[in-house]
This record gives C-alpha cells, structure tokens and sequence, in this order.
C-alpha cells in the first residue's frame, strides 16, 4: 500500500503507512494536534490511530503533553470511552491506537439531523453523567468535554480526547496568559482561575453540551471568543428551547461557582425523575433521508428562556433501567415465600439436573457476594449471611449481625466464616444451621487471612497468631522474619500461605512460604519488582508485576521455588489495577479499564487480549473452557479461555433506587457444572456453564 497522500502541504503531504506495526488505511479526521487513522490490527480488529502532527512531535513540552493523554485515557479506559489498545510517545510520530467505536460526533449528529428529540436527550446526559462520574473517579479532569469529543455509539455516548485533561493533583500547571480549552464550553474558573481547574468544571461543560444538544447551539453564543467568555463568567445562560423537565438540571450545571453544581452522582439520581418515559431502542436514531435539517415537529409552546438560579428540588420518581429480560425458570423469595414461574415454562436441565433460576436476596442494602462450600452457595450482605440450595436458590437458612460487614464469607475448617469487623469479634458459623460455633474477640488485631482450616491474624506489631479455624482454638504465634505487618494469602488446593513486604523503592519483594498449621517457614525469597501473588499451580507462584508509581501491571512472573528459577513475561499493554486467576499455567488478569488478557507462562508470551467494555470488574474465574467476569451492572461474561472471545453474557441487574456501585465485586463462583453470580439488584443466579450463547 503507497502511503496515503493528503492536500496540505509539507510534511504533512505524505502521511505514514503505518504506526508502530498498525497499518494506516483512511483518514478519519484532523485536529489541533493530530490525524486520527483508521487501522487494522494483525487479528483484523478496527482501530481509530492518533498520529501527531509532525511540528509538534519536535516540541518536548508537545510530547510531554501527549505522554499525559495517553496515561489519562489508559486510566478511564472503559465502557463510556474508547479503550486504548497500544501507544507510542516516544516514536519520531508519537501515536496512540483506540478501539474504533462506529458512530458520529453529537456535532456531526447536530449538523446533519438538528436537536436532539427529548428522549435523546435524556439518554445523553444519563450516558455523559455515567462518563464523567468513572472519568473522575480515577483522578482525571477532561477539561474539554465538548460536542465533537462526544462519539454517538450505538450503546451510548463514548468520551474522547483527553489531550488537555489533567489529574486533579497534578503539579503540571497552565501557564499564566494561556487558555486551554474551547470558550464555548469552558466553565468560569477556566477564565478566572485556570490553576484551580477542577472536575466541575466537567460538569459545567456537561450542561453547555446539552444546551448545543438540545438547540444546535450553545447557552452563550457569539462569534468573538472573547464575548463567549464573557458571558460564561458574567451572564446568565440562554436555554431557550431546552425541554422543560431537563432545563433545571442543566441549570445547575451551568452554576457560575463549582460548589453550586451537582456531582455526576447527583445528575444521574435526579435525572431518574424524567426517565420513567425512557424506552428502549438504541441510542442513536434512525438516519435521516434529508442531509440537513431536523424533520418537521408538531408545534408547541415555546419554552421560555430560564433565567432562574439556586438549587432545584428533585423532579420527580422513576428509574433509568434496562428492560433486557431472560427466559429463567423461577424466582425464588427468600423470605419463605413460594417461586414465582417466570416465561420458560419448562426448565433447561444439564447434567447436573437442574437449569438456571434467579433469587432476590434477603437485605437489599448492597450487592450479595457469594462463596461455594460445604455442598452450598454462601453469600454475605451488609448486616447478614445467608445459605442458598445450589440447584435452586432456595433460603436454607440467614444469620443477621450487625457486625457483618459486605464480603464474600469463607469456609474454613468446616464452617463459614463470615466478614466483620475486625475490631469487635470473630465468628464461625455451623454450615447446617448457621448458627454460631465459637466466637473470639479481635480488638487487638488488625489482619486476617484464610487456609483451608487456619485462620491468621496479624497484630500491630508484626505477630502473626494461627487460630484452628474448626475450633477457634490458637495453635501456634510468633513473627515472620522480613515482614514488618504481613497479611498472608492462600490459594486452593494449594497447602501453604503467603506473604509479600515490596521495599520502599519499589524494585524487589519479599516473599515467604509458610505452613498455616505450624508456622513454619518452607521458603523465602526476594524477588524483583513490586509483585502481587495472583495464583499458584504445578509447583510454582504466579505473580503480577506492578509498576509502584502508576500501578498499573505491566508482566507476569512465574517462581519455581524448587529450583529457584522464575521467568517474567511482559504485557502488550499495562492494565490498570488488575486483578488476577491461573489456570495450568494460564495467567488471566482483568484491568479495572476493561481488558482481559491471557498469558501463557510454558510458552513466555501473551495469548490474547480482549476488550470487554466493563470498568471495574470483578477479578475473572476460569474452568479451562471458559473464563468468567461479573460487571457492575450486574451482567455475568463468559470468555473463550482459548482464544479470548466473547462467547455470552447475562442481561444487566441494576438497583432502580441507587447510582452506587460496589467497591468490590464478587467473583463468578463455578459449581456442579454451573456459574453463579449476584448483581445490583440484590439477586443471586445461576446459569450453566456449558453453553454460554445460551444466556
């Protein structure tokens, strides 16, 4: 292929052929710093390749700045953005390649069709409230949030090009004199204060983009820039034509002090009260057969503009949900009601005799998280634990506690040991009946870790106390040598526990072996790099290596302790926070951004990667066949552990009463040939695991 030719001049004349090992195939576009490519993988997935423009790729303080973009777009890489895929700051044209999400800009959509009908409208502003609230969460300010960085996918709308976002702690500053952004929708401080910039600044963006949404232009307009940011510090916005039950929300947005406006949190709360009219068609509407121009609308009133201020009382009740529905078997109620029979009226069996079913848990304060053992599925709640049947979800029996904190409980010794507080008490409940076994005071504890029958509890000053977990009873105390505080983890099937202390620089960790019954050391080694214990399996410790300054993990070490040999492979591509299982010697780590990835440690490489779209999942499960993941919204995804494609997935469970998403998320727990998995809306299910197309 001859490298693709362009009408300007100089070095831009004659565009790359490719970037990195990417082949460059069409322009999709041209902005202040780049040309964005469309490009192919080596497995043919569709990219969308950012390549600096050539002056600027001379410019250090440039390259600083696009180094930045590419650290903030990895970082809130997820289901409301385009999942960075590969990048290279450092090449003679730095580059950066996304997944390419097939849409139009909200400012294309705008100019080719008009405003946006009021059902669009709200469903853009659920989706950007949802963007804003996962880009802030991880520390980041886009800073230009604006209608041609706004993508219209079929899903919802995708936020892009963070090439002047910042941490909210950054130390790198705007130069005084300099604006950074675009005047229509920058917020007053980014005029006034531009050293003070923070995430409401976003949400001052947020409500302009509506206004534009909503009318086709801004709430302050005027060809001069000047004017415009005038008027966004000094006079009040222009709604004139945004529906009646959205302009007071995006009046809030447009706030002239941050304090005064709402948190993404709180847009989506409020905007529940209009979304009871939401329906359920794909986000972007039929293509119109005019090139320019909104079809004609039946007349109404014309709104009047809104010159108000101040809060607004919320508008209203209802609930943004999604209506997908499967075809289940039963509901249980686990309050000792009977099953409710849902639309399949015969049950899909498997092997194992029974097919899926769903049940709603007894507290609906927080998501349920679930363990397998002792023949049952364990699950603890805010304040309860309760017993579910495997095969159909029934209530065997619950044990309220106030203690009880949210957390998966775990069978140790034969009995359940549930999550609490640490600085009240411990307590081990019969599997039968779960009624209390033994209790033990912990207010002078601070950490607990789980064997197969030791519980290990560490004290402030390093000692590490083994309890029978069957009887409560202490078997043995002392310190570990090199461990300063150490927690132990511990793998199943696997008889020993592990602790790690990384050093205060970050470039090597200690690991020690030891045996939960006795307290003996079996070994000990210091390892390079800051390494977390993801697994075990054929004798070995895997870890995933993590850079100590971003933490985010970049490869995958694999330690014999029998010969002392390791091997470390490097990830195509570092992920955020991830969370990790083995298999064989199968390596599959989840990012907090949405990808999962396979490293095989017999071969040294990475097997595949894949781009899941769910932001802060669980930590993944794997059978051989399949590797599972839950999602926030409650959907279970089931994955081809051989080639890393999305085999099927679950419809979505959200709470309609709450915006609040766990911190963390219960694993998928595999038994008797089945998945089982909880979600937002309080209930737990399960499904078969053979046929995952079948969800």
């Amino acid at each position: 292929m001859a490298p693709q030719r362009n009408t300007g001049a100089g070095a831009e004349a004659e565009l790359p052929e490719y970037a990195g090992h990417y082949r460059l195939e069409s322009c999709l576009g041209s902005g202040g710093m780049g040309i964005v490519h469309l490009a192919r993988s080596t497995s043919g997935m569709k990219l969308a390749v950012k390549v600096v423009h050539a002056e600027f790729a001379k410019d250090p303080e440039f390259r600083g700045r696009f180094r930045q973009e590419v650290a903030a777009a990895r970082k809130v890489s997820g289901a409301f953005t385009a999942s960075v895929v590969d990048a290279d700051s450092e090449a003679e044209r730095p580059w950066m390649a996304t997944l390419f999400i097939p849409g139009p800009t909200l400012s294309d959509h705008v100019k080719r069709n008009g405003a946006m009908s009021p059902g669009e409208l709200r469903r853009l502003m659920a989706g950007l409230a949802e963007a804003l609230r996962d880009i802030h969460r991880v520390g980041v300010v886009h800073r230009d949030l604006k209608p041609s960085n706004v993508l219209l996918a079929e899903d919802g709308p995708k936020v892009i090009d963070f090439g002047i976002s910042r941490p909210k702690d950054s130390e790198l500053r705007t130069e005084t004199g300099k604006l950074i952004g675009t005047p229509p929708f920058m917020a007053p401080e980014q005029f006034r204060r531009p050293r003070e910039v923070g995430p409401a600044a976003d949400i001052f963006a947020l409500g302009s983009v509506m206004v534009h949404a909503a009318t086709g232009r801004g709430p302050f307009d005027s060809d001069s820039p000047y004017v415009v940011a005038y008027q966004v510090v000094h006079d009040e916005p222009d709604l004139t034509g945004v529906p009646e039950n959205l302009a007071p929300l995006v009046l809030r947005c447009l706030a002239k002090e941050p304090e005064d406006r709402p948190t993404p949190d709180e847009l989506m709360r409020e905007l529940r009260s209009v979304a009871a009219s939401y329906d359920t068609q794909a986000f972007i509407p039929a293509q119109r057969a005019e090139p320019l121009g909104p079809e004609p609308r039946a007349e109404k009133p014309e709104p009047q503009p809104v010159k108000r201020r101040g809060r607004w009382a919320a508008l209203g009740a209802g609930a943004l949900g999604l209506a997908a529905v499967v075809a289940l078997t039963s509901v249980q109620l686990l309050d000792g009601g009977s099953a409710v029979p849902r639309s399949s009226s015969t049950p899909r069996t498997t092997s194992a005799g029974f097919g899926s079913w769903k049940a709603t848990a007894p507290s609906g304060k927080d998501t349920p998280q679930c363990a397998y053992g002792n023949g049952k599925l364990l699950c603890g709640q805010t304040g309860l634990v309760f017993a579910l049947d495997p095969s159909d979800g029934r209530l065997l029996w619950r044990h309220a506690d106030a203690r009880v904190r949210a957390g998966q409980p775990v069978v140790s010794g034969g009995l359940v040991q549930p999550t609490l507080d640490l600085n009240l008490r411990l307590e081990a409940l019969d599997p039968a009946s779960g009624k209390a076994r033994w209790q033990r005071s912990m207010s002078s504890y601070s950490g607990l870790g789980h064997t197969s029958r030791m519980l290990l509890l560490t004290t402030a000053d390093g000692t590490v106390t083994g309890l029978d977990s069957a009887s409560g009873d202490t078997t043995w105390s002392h310190r570990i040598p090199g461990h300063k505080a150490p927690f132990f983890v511990s793998f199943a099937g696997d008889p020993l526990a592990y602790a790690t202390s990384t050093s205060d620089d970050g470039t090597s960790t200690r690991v020690t072996a030891v045996d939960p019954d006795t307290g003996d050391l079996r070994w000990d080694k210091q390892l390079k790099g800051s390494l977390e214990p993801v697994g075990t399996g054929d004798g070995s410790v895997f870890f995933a290596a993590t850079d100590a300054v971003y933490d985010d993990t970049r490869a995958v070490v694999r330690y014999n302790p029998d010969d002392g040999t390791s091997r470390r492979v490097t990830l195509a591509v570092p992920l955020q926070q991830a969370q990790g299982t083995v298999r064989g010697n199968v390596v599959y780590l989840m990012g907090t951004g949405g990808s999962l990835v396979a490293v095989d440690m017999a071969a040294g490489k990475q097997r595949w990667s894949l781009e899941t779209a769910v932001t802060r999942g669980s930590a993944p499960v794997a059978d051989g066949r399949h590797v599972y993941i839950t999602a926030p919204d409650g959907r279970l995804l089931a994955v081809d552990a051989a080639g890393g494609r999305l085999l099927g997935q679950t419809p979505p469970r959200l709470d309609t009463n709450s915006d609040q998403i766990a911190g963390a998320l219960s694993s998928p727990v595999l038994a008797h040939d089945h998945v089982y998995a909880t979600a937002p809306d309080g209930t737990v299910f399960a499904v078969p695991a053979k046929d995952p197309s079948a969800w």
